[in-house]
């Protein structure tokens, strides 16, 4: 079709393009800055008019979508990567409420350790559970233009879950052993009770 105009724009701010070739108008970018990041859109304009949209973002932190799942008194290991990019540092955070409050683990040596191994991964060590552990966390990564968080939730279970199939089997049988006893004895007595009358019928005759 027929280019009357080209636009680039980040946010509501017109910029110009600055590479331009037959059919392509392109804008080459420097990143200093936090600033410059966010949505640029780039809108051609003809006998029809259609936008393109940029984001430019810190990298996404991989988690993991479906909770941890561990027992109290056990351990669990959350772990958080950064694949494209190195960040500059880590930080765990967990949720009290609607409050996010850093994990220091040089302070909770007992309950937290932190792996600090690969500059591109964390992990998150968390000792001794208990049922106040369970809940959501998050790892931040700081990048020089910002930072992303990753979401992880830690689900603790009672010792009593997997045990509950086998009490139940156990409850089953303590039920049913003494009712099928019960029956056997009264069955038996019964069989002599009967057995008895019919001696006595056959003495009569």
């Amino acid at each position: 079709m027929k280019i009357l105009q080209v636009t680039w724009k980040r946010g509501n701010e017109t910029i110009k393009h600055i590479n331009k070739t037959e059919n392509s108008w392109g804008i080459q970018l420097t990143i200093s800055e936090n600033r410059k990041l966010g949505s640029y859109t780039c809108t051609v304009t003809g006998e029809e008019e259609f936008s393109v949209a940029f984001h430019l973002q810190v990298p996404q932190i991989e988690g993991r979508e479906k909770p941890v799942i561990s027992y109290e008194g056990d351990s669990a290991i959350l772990i958080c990567k950064s694949h494209s990019y190195t960040p500059i540092a880590w930080t765990w955070y967990m949720t009290n409420g609607s409050e996010q409050i850093a994990i220091n683990d040089s302070l909770m040596l007992d309950k937290y350790i932190i792996d600090r191994t690969d500059a591109n991964v964390t992990h998150l060590k968390i000792l001794k559970l208990t049922k106040e552990d369970d809940g959501a966390y998050w790892c931040e990564a700081a990048y020089e233009l910002g930072k992303s968080k990753g979401k992880l939730k830690l689900k603790i279970l009672s010792l009593m879950v997997p045990l509950k199939p086998f009490l139940a089997i156990v409850a089953e049988v303590v039920i049913l052993v003494p009712l099928i006893l019960l029956f056997e004895f009264y069955s038996k007595k019964k069989r002599a009770e009967d057995e008895k009358e019919f001696d006595q019928i056959e003495q009569l005759r």
